[in-house]
């Protein structure tokens, strides 16, 4: 059954998309919405996304259905090269030094959009692999505090699980990875709880107001940005910025790129690779 989406029904739902996702939908990209949303429509007996609107606007939990059809969850395992690299070469000695002297009690990571927990369980798998590498026995993979964030709570609940199957370990998962960290059950893989347990995560919608999940060290917000509005844009900044201690980082994807309107930030590089820290 094909629905159709007219001017109006689009602009109703697209305001609602950018209001609860941070996520513009221009006009030219209509389909988007009703490749994503009609089964919901015909789901809900909605009969027409106007209908589907009336129902979102009382119904939390039909709310949430179309927050997690609509947002992207696209990831893989280690993406990008540049926060493994500048984690290992220079975050992690710091932070181990001012472990060992005292001078910090523990190092607070954030995860932003974590999908389907790839990223935080690979800032786990680098970490853990860091001080196997480097027969650190001093310092516990416990005092990396790792909170993960997503607006879904359908891919939240395949995080929590740890259980991909073997298309989902493929994608930036090498072999010595697969090997340490996971056991196969079935035609899943299941990661081991060494790992899964070094992983809080929580329901976050970054497009919310919201109060910092608390201060921390290291910010990953990769490839957010990319789906939200200008003004979406500036305002999350603000919140990263809020959320991160003095001295503290940020990643973002490499194919984002901070305008010269988000002044709060100061551009590092390691090796021509880009990451970010807070003026002060």
């Amino acid at each position: 059954m094909s629905i159709s989406l007219s001017k109006e029904e689009f602009s109703l739902m697209q305001k609602f998309i950018r209001d609860h996702c941070g996520i513009l939908i221009s006009s030219d990209k209509d389909y988007l919405i009703i490749s994503r949303l009609s089964r919901l429509v015909m789901e809900t007996g909605a009969k027409s996304f106007y209908g589907l609107y009336k129902i979102i606007e009382n119904n939390a939990l039909i709310r949430q259905k179309v927050v997690d059809a609509i947002t992207t969850n696209e990831t893989h395992w280690f993406r990008d090269r540049t926060p493994w690299l500048v984690l290992e070469e220079v975050l992690l000695p710091l932070y181990i030094d001012q472990l060992r002297k005292g001078s910090r009690k523990e190092v607070n990571i954030w995860s932003a959009a974590c999908s389907s927990g790839q990223e935080p369980y690979s800032i786990a798998m680098c970490i853990q692999r860091y001080l196997n590498k480097m027969n650190i026995n001093d310092i516990s993979p416990g005092d990396f505090k790792i909170t993960a964030t997503d607006i879904s709570e359908a891919v939240l609940d395949t995080a929590r699980s740890g259980r991909y199957d073997g298309i989902s370990v493929k994608r930036g998962l090498g072999a010595e990875y697969l090997e340490k960290f996971f056991d196969k059950k079935g035609i899943y893989w299941i990661i081991r709880d060494s790992i899964k347990d070094r992983v809080k995560f929580k329901q976050l919608n970054l497009a919310d107001r919201f109060s910092p999940t608390g201060q921390f060290d290291v910010v990953f917000c990769r490839y957010v940005m990319i789906y939200f509005s200008d003004e979406a844009k500036k305002t999350l900044m603000k919140k990263v910025s809020s959320s991160l201690s003095p001295g503290g980082v940020m990643f973002l994807g490499n194919s984002e790129i901070l305008s010269s309107d988000e002044g709060i930030f100061k551009k590092l590089t390691y090796n021509d690779e880009t990451y970010y820290s807070i003026r002060r």
